[in-house]
C-alpha cells in the first residue's frame, strides 16, 4: 500500500493532524500507519475555530508527522457528531492509544482538550468540555502510506 503521488495531487488534499506536533502526534501517526487507530474524536469548538468543515464520509486528508512530512492518505468512513457522554467504549479502543476503558480514553482526551496549546487554538483561555460537549467521532481508513519525506506540506 506504499505509493508516491505527484505533489501537485497531495497540495489539492485537507491536512490531517492528529494533535500537536511532538510525541503525541508521533505516536497517533505511528498508530494510523501500523493500522491500529483507525478512528479519532474532534470537538465540535475545534472545527469552528478553525472555520474548517465536518468532514463527510468519502472525504481524503493526507496525514502529516510531526516534521511536517505527508506519511499517508486516509479516506472518511464514518461520521458521528455526539455529546461527549455518547462516546462508547469501541470507538474509544478503535482509537488505538491503549485505552482498556472510555473512563481512561475520557481522562486523557479531556486532558489534551484542555491544555494550554488546545485553549490557545480555540481561542478560549478557560474552555472546559462537559457531558454535553459535542464531538465529532471519526472512523478513517489508510488508502496510502507515502514514501518517507516526499511532498512535505507548506504552511
Amino acid at each position: 500500500m506504499t505509493a508516491e503521488h505527484p505533489p501537485e495531487d497531495l497540495q489539492s488534499l485537507p491536512v490531517a493532524e492528529f494533535a500537536f506536533p511532538g510525541p503525541l502526534r508521533d505516536k497517533l501517526v505511528a498508530a494510523v500507519l501500523d493500522g491500529s487507530k483507525t478512528s479519532t474524536t474532534g470537538l465540535v469548538a475545534d472545527y469552528e475555530a478553525c472555520g474548517d468543515p465536518i468532514p463527510r464520509v468519502g472525504d481524503r486528508s493526507v496525514v502529516i508527522d510531526s516534521e511536517g512530512r505527508n506519511v499517508a492518505i486516509l479516506e472518511v468512513t464514518g461520521i458521528v457528531i455526539c455529546p461527549l457522554d455518547q462516546v462508547d467504549l469501541q470507538h474509544a479502543l478503535d482509537e488505538g492509544e491503549g485505552h482498556a476503558s472510555v473512563l481512561d480514553w475520557r481522562k486523557d482526551h479531556e486532558e489534551y482538550w484542555h491544555s494550554p496549546a488546545m485553549r490557545e487554538a480555540l481561542k478560549d483561555p478557560g474552555f472546559t468540555v462537559n457531558e454535553e460537549t459535542l464531538v465529532v467521532l471519526e472512523r478513517f481508513r489508510v488508502v496510502s502510506v507515502l514514501t518517507a519525506g516526499r511532498g512535505k506540506m507548506d504552511g
